[in-house]
């Protein structure tokens, strides 16, 4: 009973987002807040107890927490940082999550710029190297990426007008990036067509009798329900 429960309610959730074809209704809006309130919870749940609890309260009460580690007093600083952050709610002390907020910009900013330098700006240099110890056709392969990235460079170069030399190597460049984005794009929509083929292979699924004809009946059920709240809805504006 608990698992035909569960499917009629993912039956339900799905066909109430699909529902937003027809337009914004009160099935799709219940389905949104569901999924907006359960994500938040959900997210805040495993935060605190894979995070919080074990790497901050383990450290600063470890007789109570028994998460394995000794206790650490530095992690005072960050217990009050956090509280620091409650405080935006207040308007009378919300100036004291402005100290949290810049020490996380801050640290961020300096972390983020050490790890794109490595993974990206040096990687892609490296990367860009053409390695002429290689067969043909990784020569070729690393060629073709040394012009992709220096003619996307130069097509991102405003300090000269695009004329001549420059403006054929920024053409370039533009067909390299036409390339890239046409194919994040197809790959993004080949894996949101995966997942609605397999949602729709789950409702086709679940209108067996195993599941009591639930994608069916539901389906009937919200089509009768969005037919009367049209007719009302159209009524109300009539009258006004």
């Amino acid at each position: 009973m608990v698992e035909i429960i569960g499917v009629w309610c993912a039956v339900l959730l799905t066909l109430s987002i699909f529902s937003y074809l027809y337009g914004d209704n009160p099935f799709y809006k219940a389905a949104e807040h569901i999924f907006v309130g359960v994500s938040a919870g959900y997210i805040f749940t495993i935060t605190f107890w894979d995070t919080i609890w074990p790497n901050l309260f383990g450290r600063l009460f470890p007789t109570i927490v028994q998460a394995g580690f000794d206790f650490d007093a530095s992690y005072i600083f960050p217990l009050i940082l956090g509280v620091f952050m409650l405080f935006r709610l207040s308007k009378k002390y919300d100036w004291l999550s402005r100290i949290s907020i810049a020490y996380i910009v801050g640290m961020m900013a300096g972390l983020k710029f050490y790890v794109f330098l490595n993974s990206n700006l040096l990687t892609q240099i490296k990367s860009s190297a053409i390695n002429l110890s290689g067969s043909y056709l990784s020569i070729i392969n690393e060629f073709i990426v040394l012009v992709g990235v220096i003619s996307g460079l130069v097509y991102f170069f405003f300090s000269k007008e695009h004329t001549g030399a420059v403006g054929k190597v920024s053409r370039i460049g533009v067909y390299f990036l036409m390339i890239k984005f046409g194919a994040s794009f197809g790959f993004a929509v080949m894996g949101r067509i995966s997942l609605l083929i397999g949602r729709f292979e789950e409702l086709i699924e679940y209108s067996s009798f195993k599941y009591y004809y639930s994608t069916p009946a539901i389906l009937v059920l919200m089509i009768i329900v969005l037919t009367y709240w049209s007719i009302k809805n159209t009524n109300i504006n009539e009258n006004n």
